[in-house]
């Protein structure tokens, strides 16, 4: 059964109950008033009785015939039944009181009795104009209700039409304006969704280019290192190897030449651990997070020659390796981005436990940038990162005034 079925059941029902309860307070009233106005008419009645007794001719065909509630009739010897009464009038007269029989001198037979025929007119007329009425407002309920409804249902069939388009990807789907105030909300919100959607779909379309790119890039940089620097000392090594075979018996140039091997080999693993470093944090394994951040700065100030401070809680907590390589990763990237864009001279790196909180601060004194900027990939890893590790992270810059990186970290969640 669909809504508006439902709807019409339920107002119908509702209709229903209030004309029945209607009915059942308008026949209760009208029976209490029925007999109040058949004891008037009793009273007419004996009236009536006595008049006749005293003075037929009084009794006057053009007065009794006028008289409500009460029937005056001259019978014949045909007259012996009563008039039927309906249930109606039944109901409505608990206790009738029976016809009165007089018996005139001249031998007349003369039958008075209470008529409530015109109060039960007036009590079926009242029951009819009620349930008229009420067959009215359902139909205006209904046929308002089905317009309400329609409307309604227009909208959420645009919605739903909208809804599917987006599950199959199409987030360009847009809801037309409605003249309803929620229906305008509702195409609003709609809208808004399908908008960042679309946005979200581009950015992460875009950002997959750019880590496609930095992944080619870094094979190329891997390559290259390996052939220019790493191949060239192999290829070194190599040689005087073959020279050592040669000059076996010249102890002077066998000294030299494993002077030389010896620096091409420390050279060759200098090499390998850097880009070891590069590729994963082995210190990480072996080094709690402070002492990982010190040799991470420590390396960096010396390579980049931008003066680094490090300000350390003394009781950082212990971290899971995840968590700590996440850290650590988020501060080699902020340190990246700083040294190519930052055009800093010092950058200062805090990290403090706080009330179950892990809380990271990076601040650089160099040019800065207006708010808000759309990020690149350096930032969006960085806040790749912070949601992994379930923080909040915030960025602030203004020009001159350098960039601030903040980070809060719940202890609860990267403890596990």
């Amino acid at each position: 059964m669909s809504a508006l079925w439902r709807i019409n059941l339920l107002v119908t029902l509702f209709f229903s109950a209030v004309a029945v309860i209607g009915l059942a307070l308008l026949l209760r009233q009208a029976s209490h008033d029925v007999q109040r106005e058949m004891q008037a008419a009793e009273a007419v009645v004996e009236y009536l009785r006595d008049a006749a007794l005293r003075d037929p001719a009084s009794l006057q065909s053009s007065l009794t015939g006028s008289l409500r509630h009460v029937r005056v009739q001259w019978l014949t010897a045909a007259s012996t039944t009563e008039p039927a009464t309906d249930s109606l009038a039944k109901h409505l007269l608990s206790a009738r009181q029976p016809p009165v029989l007089v018996q005139l001198a001249d031998g007349r037979r003369l039958r008075i009795a209470v008529d409530p025929s015109d109060e039960i007119d007036e009590v079926w007329d009242s029951l009819l104009q009620l349930l008229v009425l009420c067959a009215l407002a359902l139909a205006l309920s209904l046929l308002t209700i089905r317009w309400a409804v329609r409307r309604g249902l227009r909208v959420l069939d645009e919605l739903l039409a909208g809804l599917q388009q987006v599950t199959q990807g199409q987030f360009d789907a847009r809801l037309h304006s409605r003249s309803l105030p929620e229906a305008r909300q509702l195409a609003g919100h709609f809208n808004f969704m399908a908008t960042t959607l679309q946005q979200v779909q581009a950015d992460n379309a875009e950002l997959t280019q750019a880590l496609m790119a930095l992944q080619e890039r870094e094979r190329a940089r891997l390559g290259q290192t390996l052939h220019d620097d790493l191949g060239q000392y192999l290829s070194g090594i190599r040689a005087q190897a073959c020279l050592l075979r040669a000059v076996a018996d010249q102890p002077e140039v066998v000294r030299s030449t494993a002077h030389s091997l010896e620096e091409h080999s420390q050279h060759l693993q200098d090499g390998f651990r850097a880009q070891i470093r590069d590729l994963y944090p082995v210190v990480l394994e072996r080094l709690e997070l402070g002492a990982a951040l010190q040799q991470l700065t420590v390396s960096w100030q010396t390579a980049q020659g931008i003066r680094c401070r490090l300000l350390l809680s003394e009781d950082l907590p212990a971290l899971p390796l995840p968590s700590k390589a996440h850290l650590y990763r988020l501060v080699q990237e902020a340190l990246t981005n700083v040294a190519r864009h930052a055009q800093a001279s010092e950058v200062r790196v805090r990290l403090q436990h706080q009330g179950g909180r892990l809380r990271l601060l990076v601040r650089d004194n160099g040019s800065g940038a207006q708010m808000p900027q759309r990020p690149g990939i350096g930032l969006r890893s960085i806040s790749e990162r912070a949601r992994c590790l379930g923080g909040v992270l915030r960025l602030h810059s203004r020009p001159g005034a350098g960039w601030i990186l903040c980070l809060s970290v719940p202890l609860e969640v990267n403890s596990r």
